[in-house]
């Protein structure tokens, strides 16, 4: 008889609430994170005995003594028929610490997310560079698995993605699609996406760009007409922008703005907001590349970006404070909510002050 770990217990109630996230610390009870807010679990406080005795038996034994001498690891979790998570662990001030967050088992798609109808486009861009964008736990994972996912049904092309840890399984549909986990396939991403170059791929999702090697080597796929898919942690294109070309030495700066300019096919910025009544509704910001768009970011002049994607709403362009506004005007989401992922706070000062 085969005994359930204890953390069991936790995660089948987080699926239960409805949770996002599970938050295990020493010194605190466990806590969830719903609707955005974090809710703490009648239970005791939790000691660095308990966390081991949670945790310990549903980590790798290598990634254990991983987090042991270095106090971090990230790996993904199972309860089979129930859900998958990406799991944390980490040290800090008070003892060890851990986050379990959620993944869907089932890929949802982009109508079922809601997602505005011309993201299905991005499912159509044969090369270049296609940016998911967006704080953490703002749902960039989910959006990506939903393109992909689309083209996994409508193209027959071989998709490589780089994850760390692996979030959503796709089956093979119409296109062969390798999933390759840093840590158990792959040193590191940049060592995946210099072995990707040589597997005969048409899309290589990377799935975190986080360093210059990694942001240089998705770069050059995308130039040799590779489509790529990366993601950042910025909430709007223009600072998409100014994040990639900022990673590189000043006297690289000028080449760098070049490539970004011939390759950039589109960006998608999400942030998530508390919904009126509960859950969460997603903002989008959709900048599709364009001639106009490649001079911009060739000559430097990013800021204006915002602009042209307000000009560009016929192209089926957003920007993010439209995407806010309208979710305020439609009575899903309050003054405040807008107010605070505003990129322009002074144009929803006004709202704040009239809701009180």
């Amino acid at each position: 008889m085969t005994i359930q770990p204890k953390i069991d217990r936790f995660l089948k109630l987080m699926n239960d609430r409805g949770a996002s996230d599970f938050h295990m610390t020493v010194g605190r009870p466990p806590m969830l994170r719903i609707s955005g807010g974090i809710e703490t679990i009648r239970y005791r406080t939790l000691t660095e005995a308990d966390f081991s005795e949670m945790i310990r038996p549903v980590t790798p034994p290598r990634l254990w003594d991983e987090f042991v001498k270095g106090g971090d690891a990230d790996y993904s979790y199972e309860i089979p028929g129930v859900a998958r998570y990406r799991v944390n662990l980490f040290r800090q001030q008070r003892g060890a610490g851990a986050v379990f967050r959620i993944i869907p088992s089932k890929i949802m798609t982009i109508e079922q997310l809601s997602l505005p109808s011309q993201v299905r486009r991005i499912a159509q861009i044969r090369s270049g560079l296609v940016l998911v964008t967006g704080p953490t736990g703002s749902g960039k994972s989910t959006t990506l698995a939903a393109i992909i996912d689309l083209i996994n049904e409508t193209r027959d092309l071989h998709v490589i993605t780089i994850e760390d840890p692996i979030e959503f399984v796709h089956p093979n549909k119409r296109c062969i699609v390798h999933q390759r986990e840093i840590g158990s396939h792959a040193k590191s991403f940049a060592e995946a996406l210099k072995s990707a170059g040589r597997e005969d791929p048409d899309i290589i999702l990377v799935g975190e760009m986080r360093d210059l090697e990694t942001i240089s080597m998705a770069l050059s796929a995308a130039e040799k007409g590779t489509l790529v898919f990366g993601t950042l942690h910025t909430n709007n294109a223009a600072k998409t922008m100014d994040r990639i070309i900022n990673v590189f030495p000043a006297g690289e700066q000028e080449g760098i703005r070049n490539v970004l300019g011939e390759t950039i096919r589109a960006v998608v910025a999400q942030q998530l907001l508390p919904k009126i009544g509960g859950g969460r509704v997603a903002a989008l910001e959709i900048l599709f590349g364009s001639p106009a768009l490649s001079n911009i970011i060739r000559e430097g002049k990013t800021p204006q970006i915002t602009s042209m994607i307000q000009v560009g709403v016929k192209e089926g362009m957003i920007d993010m404070d439209s995407s806010i506004r309208k979710h305020f005007e439609d009575g899903k989401i309050s003054a405040r909510a807008a107010y605070d992922k505003a990129i322009d706070k002074e144009a929803f000062r006004a709202l704040v002050e009239k809701e009180g």
